[in-house]
């Protein structure tokens, strides 16, 4: 799960404000988005405060009904300075406990992200219908082409990065594309770094200060890489992400290689190693995150009627992107949303 923003030129880092879910879109813990609710009544939001008494005094989501589950929920997110804001969508933390069911299906944003388990020394890779098995607690995520399983109680404290699209490859001295559809140790990108990193960030004492350690550490380790350069990313591929997101459709693809002087396969080539995914794919996804944010917000229309807003040719067409992306149907997805609109209750 998004507008780009524009690069603007290096400038000396400042202070950015660590903001709430309130004040700006997003994701889920693969674009972690909240939507808006209505709260219950106090009596059951005094209920779950109870559960969760420990529970430090940061922006706090306290009565949130999580599949018909109430949850103390935090979630703080954090935009970084220049040169880091180039390639770096957002930086944030969520600890989301007591959740009502035990995995959840992660659909697919076609975006680069970092996790760090900060509550245990693990993280749960799970196969469907099958028993789960332990990963390193930080992780590469690769952009992914379709859904997968994770289990909820991995969301207990994390911190992660989420990559502008085509913002990955400084960060890992290598193409976007040979982390795609796979979890990678993060110590196999960055080495002794990322151990170090996570055990400096379960040593602070609140969230915030946690987001301001990771910030400082990828200025220091990365800034070097970014500031010589406007942008992460070629003119070419800035060019082709803005017509797709304008008009995320496959024919729009040989157009735009055609507006860049590129043959399509080469264009191919040099968009799916800066953002991960070929340019037909990606499409394909943004098209798909539309419908998702419509559905998660409760859109009132007929399925024909949002198929065609949303860029698909017709209700089939826009029922089968769907199902091969999310493994289900518009119907359950409708049915099983939960408070992050890329995530839905497995079981």
């Amino acid at each position: 799960m998004a507008a780009l923003r524009t690069p603007g030129p290096a400038s000396k880092p400042g202070p950015r404000p660590t903001r709430r879910i309130a004040q700006r879109r997003i994701h889920n813990l693969h674009e972690l988005r909240i939507a808006r609710r209505q709260p219950h009544a106090p009596s059951i939001a005094e209920n779950a405060l109870q559960r969760r008494r420990q529970l430090p005094p940061y922006p706090l989501d306290r009565a949130t009904c999580y599949n018909d589950l109430e949850v103390a929920l935090i979630y703080l997110e954090r935009i970084p300075a220049a040169p880091l804001n180039q390639a770096i969508r957002s930086l944030w933390y969520a600890q989301a406990g007591d959740l009502a069911h035990r995995r959840e299906r992660v659909l697919p944003t076609g975006r680069t992200q970092i996790i760090l388990n900060l509550a245990r020394d693990f993280l749960l890779d799970c196969p469907e219908d099958q028993p789960g098995l332990r990963m390193p607690p930080a992780l590469v995520i690769g952009a992914r082409s379709a859904y997968e399983i994770v289990d909820s109680s991995d969301m207990a404290e994390l911190i992660g990065i989420v990559f502008a699209p085509g913002g990955f490859a400084p960060f890992a001295s290598d193409a976007a594309h040979l982390f795609s559809n796979q979890s990678v140790a993060l110590c196999d990108v960055w080495g002794a770094h990322a151990n170090n990193l996570r055990d400096h960030l379960r040593e602070l004492p609140s969230p915030p200060a946690r987001l301001e350690c990771l910030e400082q550490f990828l200025r220091t380790r990365f800034e070097s890489r970014l500031a010589h350069r406007f942008s992460p990313r070629s003119a070419e591929i800035e060019f082709a992400l803005r017509n797709f997101e304008r008009i995320p459709n496959i024919a729009s693809v040989n157009e735009t290689a055609r507006q860049i002087g590129w043959s399509e396969r080469r264009f191919s080539q040099v968009f799916r190693e800066a953002v991960g995914l070929a340019p037909k794919i990606w499409c394909r996804i943004q098209r798909f995150q539309r419908a998702v944010g419509q559905l998660h917000a409760g859109a009132d229309m007929r399925w024909a009627e949002l198929a065609l807003d949303c860029g698909y040719y017709d209700q089939s067409h826009f029922a089968n992107e769907f199902r091969a992306f999310s493994g289900v149907d518009a119907t359950t997805y409708s049915a099983r949303r939960t408070l992050w609109a890329n995530h839905i209750a497995a079981d």
